[in-house]
């Protein structure tokens, strides 16, 4: 029986051998294809690498920013130039035991608002 396959003929080729060629289409075309989409998943991570890139010297640019505007001295300028804020003197530091003397001198201050917004 098995040898009957070997020498089993259609249209001149040995059946076998149309087996063997269709085994070898299909294992090419599956190769094709896993190529493809392996070309595909690496383009997708090379975007999400310039993603992350960009998101990266987004965040730099960022905290420059921040450590820009949270400078003492800038800070302690723009006080100064738009409140009228400056530095407290030290004759304005109180100890520990003459807090409760500075409160019982003080108004109590107001207690906040809120209001609730009707349903």
């Amino acid at each position: 029986m098995i040898a009957g396959l070997f020498k089993r003929r259609v249209r001149g080729f040995r059946l076998v051998d149309l087996v063997a060629l269709g085994l070898l289409l299909a294992l090419a075309f599956t190769v094709y294809g896993f190529k493809t989409f392996a070309g595909r998943e690496s383009n997708d991570i090379a975007q999400v690498q310039r993603q992350i890139a960009a998101e990266q010297k987004r965040v730099r640019l960022l905290r420059a920013e921040i450590a820009h505007l949270e400078d003492p001295t800038r800070l302690s300028k723009l006080a100064g130039d738009y409140l009228g804020m400056k530095p407290v003197s030290a004759k304005r530091e109180a100890t520990l035991e003459a807090l409760p003397e500075i409160a019982a001198a003080r108004p109590p201050a107001p207690a906040p608002v809120v209001e609730v917004a009707a349903p």
